[in-house]
């Protein structure tokens, strides 16, 4: 249910998308918007992973450079039964991490260095369990396709109304003053209703990967803060970009592409009261 909710959300982007295109070039501004958004699925697929790496500017980490990170993230993907995926740092004081790549067999996971200053590595551990939580819901594909069709929604709307045409091809200015400010508008809605699902999705599997929910719940608690106060370059850059995160860059509730903390950290603590007491492991080796 919850991927034809999103397939349906997808659907919903892309029409509108053509939507523009119609308003701005007619019929054939409507397919030539079908297939640019074809042609930015089919580059998205293959180049999720590059293409917000680059986007943030992201390094490469591995057992020589950054050995406690990336053991911690090795250890936590063999718990999730998933392929280790490639490891990278952001150099950011805006504590955040994010999930990409197409699928678990080319995935990657990074974390700001404000996050990794900012938690304990108990709280690192299930913030990157979330990350590879993603990974095991395979969300990470679809977050970067929306983010890339909501981005180019913008810039169409931009655009559109001073290049649709001449003369009497112009585009009706009302219909174009419309879709200038609400084509954005309904784009972000979508967004918000495709990231919020899959961001609950995404704290459950960590509480299962890491056993610790309480864990989770400590960093989200920890990072809220900050992650909307501290600058991000990335998001502000591309503001579609914030969909990735754990946790929103926008103060908004009503507007932000993820659920409330505060509920999000209710829920975990409810998954807390009834979780069984866990065994030792590599990532918290003192928990009897």
């Amino acid at each position: 249910m919850n991927g034809f909710k999103t397939a349906m959300l997808l659907a919903a982007l892309t029409a509108l998308f053509m939507g523009l295109g119609y308003i701005f070039g007619g019929a054939g501004g409507a397919m030539i918007a079908l297939v640019l958004a074809a042609g930015m699925n089919l580059f998205t697929f293959w180049n999720a992973d590059s293409i917000v790496l680059r986007m943030h500017n992201a390094r490469e980490v591995d057992e020589r450079t950054a050995p406690d990170f990336y053991n911690l993230v090795a250890d936590l993907a063999r718990r999730a039964q998933l392929p280790m995926p490639r490891v990278y740092l952001v150099e950011s004081a805006n504590p955040n991490a994010f999930a990409t790549g197409r699928n678990p067999e080319h995935a990657a996971v990074a974390a700001t260095t404000g996050l990794i200053e900012r938690l304990t590595r108990e709280e690192v551990a299930a913030v990157m369990a979330h990350e590879l939580g993603h990974v095991k819901n395979r969300d990470t594909l679809i977050m970067t396709m929306v983010a890339t069709i909501a981005g180019a929604i913008s810039m169409i709307a931009n655009f559109g109304l001073f290049f649709g045409g001449h003369g009497e091809d112009r585009p009706n200015p009302i219909a174009a003053m419309a879709a200038v400010f609400m084509a954005p508008f309904a784009a972000m809605i979508v967004q918000m209703a495709i990231s919020r699902t899959r961001e609950f999705g995404a704290d459950r599997a960590a509480a299962e990967i890491s056993g610790n929910p309480r864990a989770l719940a400590s960093a989200l608690a920890k990072i809220a803060g900050p992650a909307q106060s501290v600058p991000s370059v990335a998001s502000e850059r591309n503001p579609a970009a914030a969909q990735l995160y754990i946790v929103p860059t926008s103060v908004s509730d009503l507007f932000s592409t993820h659920p409330a903390t505060e509920k999000r950290i209710a829920a975990l603590m409810a998954m807390e009261d009834v979780a069984p007491r866990r065994s030792a492991s590599a990532l918290d080796p003192t928990r009897k």
